[in-house]
């Protein structure tokens, strides 16, 4: 099962052809069980450029498998982030700790293309697509 990140939704959504958006497509095409992070909601419908957009996101978003947050994700979040900065790496975003911790505790496959995430595998259990 994968867990599809915000890069790629709105890459796919947007129309723009990248691998991981290509993949979400044959993800979907193959009927492979998908789902997204509570947060990926979020950053999608705050970037809709107007009240249509904003409620056709709504609609499609609101449809899908929707990973949330628990306490227990916001320390596994916090330890990522302070793993990767023992390690060397600097995480640019919060919500990509909180996303990639998400992916490991429910055991899916993050599809993103986030260079970040990249970065965290190296240094926690995240599978990435």
């Amino acid at each position: 099962m994968y867990l599809v990140d915000t890069s790629v939704l709105i890459d796919f959504l947007k129309g723009r052809a990248t691998a991981q958006s290509d993949r979400f497509e044959q993800i979907m095409r193959q009927g492979i069980p998908f789902g997204i992070s509570a947060l990926t909601l979020q950053e999608t419908l705050q970037g809709a450029r107007d009240v249509r957009e904003y409620d056709r996101l709504h609609r499609y978003l609101t449809t899908q498998k929707i990973y949330y947050p628990t306490p227990a994700t916001y320390e596994s979040a916090a330890r990522i982030f302070f793993d990767c900065r023992k390690s060397g790496i600097t995480i640019r975003s919060t919500i990509d700790t909180l996303i990639a911790a998400t992916a490991i505790e429910n055991d899916l496959i993050l599809l993103a293309s986030d260079r970040d995430f990249l970065f965290m595998v190296g240094v926690v259990d995240l599978v990435v697509e």
